[in-house]
């Protein structure tokens, strides 16, 4: 019950592998495959798919929360998924789609993640991301400014709706132009 206790203790509901070694100071490979293993047959940790797990059933968790914990790195929400939030594109999003330092596409249950690799030294540039309760955010200007970082011929079915001055000023303090 001790490493149960240490999950319960945390404001966190997902974990990788590697974050389960550190907090139960597991050293032994074996031993913690073994003790997760035990933990996802008693139904205290579910498996999401290899390496990731959560202490809660996949349909209590928010899907941006779930799109975060995948890529365990530094990411923000952008792209498509702002876009369309925003009322800037009409077009229907490739589910969540996020900015990381590494590509990915994977598909959990019914919900699709996307990652676009962007480099770390404009991934790492807070110009435009917003901090909304842990989870990064970016802008509508900001993802319009990665949108073309991306596909400099994006079409945008609200383009009359941008702020182009914000997206010029956040492209130049991202280092995109």
């Amino acid at each position: 019950m001790y490493r149960i206790n240490k999950l319960v203790k945390l404001n966190r509901k997902a974990y990788h592998t590697n974050d389960l070694a550190i907090l139960w100071k597991i050293v032994n490979k074996n031993t913690l495959y073994t003790t997760i293993k035990r933990y996802v047959k008693k139904g205290i940790l579910v498996p999401v798919y290899k390496g990731l797990y959560l202490t809660v059933p996949l349909s209590e968790i928010d899907p941006q929360e779930l799109g975060k914990a995948i890529i365990h790195g530094y990411t923000y929400l952008s792209t498509e998924s702002v876009l369309s939030q925003r009322g800037l594109i009409s077009q229907v999003s490739y589910g969540y789609t996020f900015v990381a330092g590494k590509s990915k596409k994977i598909m959990v249950k019914d919900m699709s993640f996307l990652y676009r690799r962007l480099k770390d030294e404009f991934l790492l540039n807070p110009a435009g991301i917003e901090n909304r309760n842990g989870l990064l955010v970016a802008s509508a200007e900001r993802a319009v400014a990665d949108m073309l970082y991306f596909n400099p011929n994006y079409h945008f079915d609200l383009a009359e709706a941008i702020n182009w001055n914000k997206v010029k000023q956040i492209q130049r303090e991202v280092g995109y132009k």
